[in-house]
């Protein structure tokens, strides 16, 4: 059984594929009796406008007689039903059988001219009809021109030789809705595609190409074509859990209707839709009221549009009753879709629904709906160019001159029999400006100039929506420049709101932070990190902490690197006050002492003790107090050279004179035993070379120490630290532990003949308090060592101070204080005949 057909006979004949129904109903299988053909249902008055400006564009053509002179082109059109296999069979009966003839063509029927066939095809709308019609057509080089078809697999010239389109390929629309993407900064976006060639291959390219710009696809769901409940519901639901913001609907208009009944049912609100070519302008989405609250804001791109004058008009023109109106097999269904109404039996017999028959006052003005709706002529202006672009070839091969032919031997076509495959030819080469202003020509892949509008969705002040114009996309701009050109201040976005929704799988990292990949999910989403102290990062979404340089450190907000704290034992600090205060009050009881000893300077108890010696024991002492002051300050060449030496020469000049006290002890008492004269070697010269020589060793060693690596200021900067420390290095470890060792010796020394004097007869034994005191001197420089290399910073200084001070306490108490107490508190003691006495020598 042959298709319905809507024909007009021309000189050339045009062939034309409409998807007049969106579906088809399949009959019921008994196997007992032959099934009657698939319905077709649901009219779609976009789709007959469409198939309406291709016939006012041939009659335009036709009537002006400007492109084609004497020459009329005729038409010959089928409903595709927007399925596969019916699309493959009108475009089987566009290439002509013999059933198909009338009587008068079979008898006409003697040579194969473009009088009885059809040399090119306009359609079809659907990618996937689209795909079946060009791999037959194909095969016989038959021109296709469509103008809806977007499937970017479609521009692969070695599947599909002979296809062309005015429709730019799903190939640059993604190009745009990925820069539309990267505009807004979205990284999480979701997917939906119609289980079809157009929804698949645009989804799969978006999705690849919008990974390459670091964004993540949150969910890519396929709608089932049966529009299943359970599997509606599904995709609804992975849309609200997957909490992607934006998403992108890639699907015919019908396929995202159902999507949408399906949101509405589950009240899917706060999405952003993104739209594909194919639903962006759809009415059928825009009318209804109650998709206005989740579509509000909608966004998507649309190809250019045109006013074509005259069109409205033509459309308008229709009704049952003009002369040749029972020819036209769809004008019937339309008209009784539109005004809800039955125009005879004939629709009773194929399936009414028992409407109420037309009264034949109906007219086409008196009612407002897609089809007369000329503002948005999108699709329809493609139809339009395509028409005009077959005519521009054909008036290509009228002008051709024999001998300049672009085919064997310069040949050129015969305009009485024009075959497909040279009409072909010329298709591919056609290049002109309309009459809009706008290019008409196709690349090497069939494809035309790729240009768009950015239409946003918004309600108008009547409570219609409005397709409103943002910005646009040119794929032929120049290098260096915008492809895509928005004027944000015009969006409206879903929920009426005017700032930029935010679809990310996780939140923005601010500056201080970093991402860090969540293990076993997207890249986009990703924790935010906290830069660890001594690194920064001053953007937000930053990949990676950067070090800061030795000297500087990171803010407490880590946003910046900022100078490191100079750390040093200062006078201004608590432990160096403390410090200073401490050796000041030792150097204030060292002076107090020194006036008591000047003040008793005759007594008993000053005379046997050496007062000599004594007195500069105490200006040692004085200056051991002092010298630790040269610790606290920031380090400077000369206070690092002057600390370590000045300690080490006071220390010993102190130990020295203790070491001289204890020999005059030990000596005085060996002078006692009969005929020793030992004495005269220990006489106060002896005593004052002793001293002058033990610290002149120490001296040496200084100077040498000083000559061949003198102690330097220098920055210990330790990498997770936020301080610089500055100290004082030792130049040489080896000098340094000379002048220690020194030091340890004399006390060594020291302690071990006061020990041996510890029990010699006397009433004040000076030898027990020297004892005593040089052993708290070596237990402090022994605990010294440990605490001194373990102590970060300023603590080693401040471990080196407290050792000086606690060392020079030490002497200074033991020592002196049982003297002082004597002369100020026990005045009755401090006599010669008390000093000499033995009888309580041992409970002093």
């Amino acid at each position: 059984m042959s298709l319905p057909v809507l024909r007009r006979n021309g000189d050339i004949t045009l062939g034309g594929l409409f998807s007049l129904h969106d579906t088809v109903i399949e009959p019921k299988l008994s196997f007992t009796t032959l099934p009657p053909p698939p319905r077709c249902t649901r009219f779609n008055f976009r789709t007959f406008r469409w198939m309406q400006t291709m016939i006012f564009a041939i009659e335009e053509i036709n009537r002006e007689g400007k492109l084609l002179p004497n020459i009329t082109l005729g038409y010959k059109m089928y409903d595709s039903c927007s399925t596969p296999h019916k699309a493959l069979k009108a475009a089987m009966e566009l290439m002509g059988t013999e059933e198909d003839l009338s009587e008068e063509e079979r008898e006409r029927k003697g040579k194969a001219s473009c009088h009885e066939t059809v040399p090119v095809v306009i359609g079809d709308g659907g990618s996937t009809q689209s795909l079946v019609v060009a791999r037959f057509l194909g095969v016989f080089q038959v021109p296709q021109v469509s103008y809806f078809s977007s499937c970017a697999c479609l521009s692969n010239k070695n599947d599909f030789p002979a296809f062309l389109r005015t429709m730019p390929s799903d190939f640059f629309q993604v190009d745009a809705l990925v820069q539309l993407v990267k505009h807004f900064g979205w990284s999480w976006v979701g997917v939906v595609a119609g289980d079809d060639d157009y929804g698949r291959g645009g989804a799969n390219i978006f999705a690849e190409e919008v990974q390459k710009l670091g964004a993540c696809v949150a969910l890519h769901e396929i709608m089932p074509k049966n529009h299943a409940k359970e599997a509606m519901a599904g995709i609804i639901s992975r849309i609200h859990s997957s909490g992607a913001r934006v998403v992108l609907v890639f699907a015919v208009e019908q396929d995202t209707a159902a999507l949408f009944d399906e949101a509405l049912r589950h009240e899917l609100l706060g999405i952003q839709w993104l739209a594909s070519e194919a639903w962006i302008t759809a009415s059928v989405l825009s009318t209804p009221t109650k998709y206005h609250q989740i579509l509000q804001g909608s966004m998507g791109f649309a190809i250019r549009r045109a006013q074509i004058p005259g069109l409205q008009d033509f459309l308008l023109r229709l009704h049952p009753s003009n002369p040749g109106a029972l020819k036209d097999p769809f004008l019937v269904p339309f008209w009784e879709e539109v005004f809800g109404c039955s125009l005879g039996a004939e629709v009773q017999e194929d399936g009414g629904t028992g409407k109420p028959p037309c009264s034949g006052s109906e007219e086409l003005g008196s009612v407002r709906n897609i089809y007369s709706d000329v503002s948005q002529l999108r699709i329809s202006y493609n139809v339009y160019k395509a028409v005009y672009a077959i005519a521009h070839s054909l008036n290509a091969i009228m002008t051709c001159q024999e001998g300049t032919g672009p085919f064997p031997q310069q040949a050129c076509p015969d305009m009485d029999s024009i075959q497909p495959w040279q009409l072909l030819h010329y298709l591919k080469k056609v290049e002109y400006f309309n009459a809009f202003g706008d290019e008409t020509k196709f690349d090497e892949n069939g494809d035309p100039v790729a240009t768009y509008d950015l239409v946003n969705w918004q309600l108008g002040s009547n409570g219609e929506m409005e397709f409103v114009t943002i910005g646009k996309f040119d794929e032929t701009t120049a290098v260096g420049k915008k492809k895509l050109q928005i004027q944000e201040g015009k969006i409206v976005w879903n929920g009426n709101q005017t700032t930029v929704p935010l679809s990310v799988c996780s939140s923005i990292c601010p500056p201080g932070t970093r991402k860090a990949i969540r293990p076993n999910f997207p890249i986009c989403c990703h924790d935010c990190v906290v830069c660890t102290a001594g690194q920064i990062s001053n953007q937000t979404d930053a990949i990676e902490c950067t070090r800061c340089l030795p000297l500087f450190w990171s803010n407490p907000e880590r946003t910046a690197c900022i100078p490191k704290k100079v750390e040093f034992l200062s006078f201004s600090d608590t432990m160096g006050i403390t410090l200073m205060v401490v050796a000041l009050l030792g150097s204030f009881c060292t002076c107090i002492v020194v006036s008591i000893f000047s003040c008793h300077r005759f007594s008993p108890i000053v005379k046997a003790n050496n007062s000599e010696l004594s007195f500069l024991l105490l200006f040692s002492l004085t200056l051991c107090f002092l010298c630790s002051l040269t610790f606290i300050g920031q380090p400077s060449e000369w206070s690092c050279m002057l600390r370590h030496t000045a300690f080490g020469i006071t220390f010993v000049l102190c130990i020295s004179c203790v070491l001289g006290k204890t020999i005059v002890v030990l000596m005085a008492f060996r002078a006692t035993l009969p005929a020793s004269n030992v004495m005269k070697w220990f006489g106060p010269a002896q005593q004052k070379a002793i001293i002058f020589l033990c610290t002149l060793v120490q001296v040496i060693i200084c100077t040498v120490w000083l000559a061949v690596a003198p102690p330097t200021p220098r920055q210990l900067m330790p990498r997770e630290s936020a301080i610089v420390i500055l100290l004082c290095d030792e130049g040489s470890a080896l000098g340094f532990a000379l002048v220690l060792g020194y030091i340890g010796l004399l006390a060594c020394l020291c302690l071990l003949l006061a020990f041996l004097a510890r029990k010699l007869p006397d009433n004040f034994n000076e030898a027990k308090l020297i004892a005593f005191s040089m052993l708290i001197f070596c237990a402090v420089w022994v605990a010294f060592v440990p605490a001194y290399v373990s102590s970060p910073g300023k603590y080693s200084t401040a471990t080196e101070v407290f050792a000086i001070l606690a060392s020079s306490y030490g002497l200074l108490a033991c020592i002196f204080a049982p003297k002082c107490y004597i002369i100020l508190l026990r005045p009755e003691k401090n006599t010669r005949k008390h000093l000499m006495s033995k009888a309580a020598s041992d409970k002093f």
